[in-house]
């Protein structure tokens, strides 16, 4: 756990959040900027980076994607993109990787 990380302080229950998924190795949380009726964030409880510190951890980044699976089935949502984003210039603002699941509306392409 980084203790300067807001999504360390969410898995921790430091600050709140709307919980939508977990298992040992995921927490799932409502985003409090929704860029779509549904959007969800699905963070690793251990603290990475990015998706190339995940890359390090094959088991830890299979738990990521079927934690995105889980919430996508639990939620609903038949259709959903998938984000995640690394680097500043890429739109990452918090560095603790972490996915956007996305849906309720027509996304386009290409995105940004």
């Amino acid at each position: 756990m980084d203790p300067n990380c807001i999504f360390c302080k969410i898995v921790a229950g430091e600050i709140p959040s709307t919980a939508v998924y977990q298992d040992e190795k995921t927490y799932a949380f409502a985003d409090l900027e929704p860029q779509a009726p549904n959007h969800f964030l699905v963070v690793p409880r251990e603290h990475l980076v990015d998706i190339t510190e995940l890359a390090d951890h094959p088991d830890l980044a299979a738990a990521v994607v079927a934690a995105v699976s889980n919430v996508a089935t639990q939620e609903g949502l038949e259709h959903f993109r998938t984000v995640l984003n690394t680097g500043a210039e890429s739109g990452q603002s918090v560095f603790h990787v972490h996915a956007h699941v996305l849906s309720g509306r027509r996304m386009t392409w290409p995105p940004g």
